[in-house]
């Protein structure tokens, strides 16, 4: 990748990290739920998730290259897909108290989420596919922008959780509400990944 696409690139990651997304929204809501250290324990799962997805793209672009392009549009309709899944269960569990029959926020809720989270899977293939296939076919380069890749979503994750964590007591009466904007903006999340 050339110098001069760096700010382009790091400007792509800053977005695609910090925008609502399945992680975001769920550490957030596990954050507002159950505070920060058992959201801590799920950011760890959703750390190694995108790690997995990571690595996974790097493996997958460096042997297919840019044949994957043409199978975006597909995973985004499957991404949506599990993502109104994700939308309905926030929104079925609206209002429930945390000892209720909601699981707990834990490092295999974190790992399942980024494991099947098609943003970050569309994130990492298009980063690889746009900003260092075009440039180099070079595994190692590949490597070293699949390595940093982790750094970017779950940091954002981060963000997320430390405000749904300094918002929990506020928002502790407004249970029901939260869950429903949750919800809310996970829906909007699926829409706009097959809605272009």
């Amino acid at each position: 990748m050339p110098y001069t696409m760096i700010p382009s690139f790091l400007l792509y990651c800053y977005i695609n990290g910090i925008t609502p997304g399945p992680a975001n929204l769920c550490s957030l809501s596990a954050a507002l739920r159950y505070g920060r250290k058992p959201a801590l324990r799920q950011w760890r799962g959703l750390f190694t998730g995108f790690f997995l997805v990571s690595m996974a793209a790097v493996l997958i672009t460096y042997l297919l290259g840019t044949v994957l392009n043409q199978y975006v549009g597909i995973l985004s309709w499957i991404g949506a897909a599990y993502i109104m899944w994700l939308a309905w269960h926030t929104l079925r569990s609206a209002g429930a108290e945390a000892d209720d029959e909601v699981a707990q926020p834990s490092f295999k809720t974190g790992l399942l989420v980024q494991l099947t989270n098609v943003k970050i899977i569309v994130f990492c293939l298009t980063a690889l596919s746009s900003f260092v296939l075009p440039y180099t076919h070079s595994f190692w380069t590949l490597l070293v922008v699949g390595l940093f890749l982790p750094f970017t979503g779950p940091i954002a994750n981060l963000v997320w959780l430390f405000a749904g964590a300094s918002l929990q007591k506020l928002f502790a009466n407004y249970r029901r509400t939260i869950d429903i904007v949750m919800a809310s903006l996970l829906a909007l999340c699926a829409v706009s990944l097959v809605w272009h």
